[in-house]
């Protein structure tokens, strides 16, 4: 889930795509093989800031010892799009975000994209994929007072109903963006301030 931003911060450190490629799957594999993980309780702190320090870590001992060879050789990988990394590290924006600018900015599209995916999914556990396809772009955005007139009729909603759905998806993708973050936290106090810090990486 998190692979993306490592790449891209890989990338904007300097890395060739061939090298943020072997040092990403590399350095996941440095932690699984090591256990980095297996002490790792959320007392620590955020899981964000524990995945960074820990890659710029790796990435200054593989600097020391990165030679050109055959990509893999006798270790195991983890199955990853490493070619999409590629195509959408491409398109980030070319301003001068520094790599942990960038990481930071990527961290919060991923947590609101994993969020996004379990509301969709629920949505369509509960038989209302239209609405969610309809409402989901106006999760973050302002809303034309027009868009209930004119979709709210093929919804087989009321125009007030439809207002009503959209708050409640909007409640419902916050509630789940919480929880995302929840998880990489030391603790429930601490979900609004890495929330503030995730939405204003993104809103840059």
């Amino acid at each position: 889930m998190y692979w993306y931003p490592l790449y891209a911060f890989l990338r904007r450190q300097g890395s060739s795509p061939h090298d943020a490629e072997d040092l990403t799957q590399g350095f996941l594999a440095h932690l699984f093989q090591n256990d980095g993980l297996k002490n790792l309780g959320q007392e620590k702190g955020k899981f964000r800031s524990f995945l960074l320090a820990a890659c710029t870590n790796y990435l200054r001992d593989e600097r020391d010892k990165l030679t050109t060879k055959k990509r893999g050789g006798a270790q195991e990988f983890i199955s990853l799009d490493l070619a999409r990394g590629e195509q959408i590290y491409s398109h980030e924006p070319v301003q001068n975000w520094d790599a942990h600018k960038l990481f930071d900015r990527r961290w919060a599209l991923t947590l609101a994209d994993a969020a996004l995916a379990r509301l969709k999914t629920e949505y369509e556990t509960a038989g209302k994929e239209a609405i969610f396809a309809k409402m989901q772009p106006y999760l973050t955005r302002e809303i034309d007072s027009r868009f209930y007139v004119q979709e709210a009729p093929g919804l087989n909603l009321s125009e007030g109903a439809a207002r009503v759905a959209l708050h409640r998806l909007r409640r419902r993708f916050g509630a789940l963006l919480r929880s995302e973050v929840a998880y990489t936290v030391s603790n429930e106090n601490e979900v609004e301030e890495e929330l503030r810090q995730l939405l204003a990486a993104i809103a840059e």
